[in-house]
């Protein structure tokens, strides 16, 4: 039987450990160990952030076409995180997707330590990450029509050490 969620919201920083926990709590009832639990969270968290920060390069908001005003403030339209998650059985497909500026050279910003970032300290691990964390990562960008990463992660099939006395 399969299994899907998706969430979508604002991008904006405050938003990532929703993202995060919107997946937990998800996989929860496959009892995934803690190791596989901050793994997943993890590459959630990195995916979404490479949204938020080079997807919408971290803006706090577009102007809504046409300059709608509510109560005289204008009121900011961020742009949208789309994470859409699906379970077969106990593997758990991932895909953050934004409609943000895109990637122009994607095989050179998944290079660890690569950032197009630099001013804002960023490390260029997100996608190192992503890929050490998870079991499969693709990634599909063009520029000026985002960006839509999807993980796959089998969840319960670590080894198990015996115990023995």
């Amino acid at each position: 039987m399969r299994n899907e969620m998706e969430i979508i919201f604002d991008a904006l920083s405050d938003n990532e450990g929703f993202a995060r926990v919107a997946v937990a709590a998800f996989i929860a009832h496959l009892n995934p160990t803690l190791e596989e639990m901050a793994d997943i969270k993890t590459a959630v968290s990195e995916a979404v952030t490479n949204s938020i920060i080079h997807g919408y390069e971290n803006l706090q908001g577009y102007g809504r076409p046409g300059g709608e005003e509510g109560n005289g403030i204008h009121k900011p339209n961020p742009g949208k995180v789309r994470v859409c998650c699906a379970l077969e059985k106990n593997i758990l497909y991932i895909e953050v997707i934004d409609s943000g500026k895109g990637i122009q050279d994607v095989e050179r910003a998944m290079e660890p330590l690569y950032t197009s970032k630099p001013e804002l300290e960023r490390s260029g691990m997100g996608f190192a990450f992503m890929e050490a964390f998870m079991d499969d990562l693709e990634v599909e960008s063009a520029p000026g029509q985002g960006t839509k990463v999807r993980m796959i992660k089998k969840i319960g099939v670590g080894g198990w050490i015996e115990h023995q006395c």
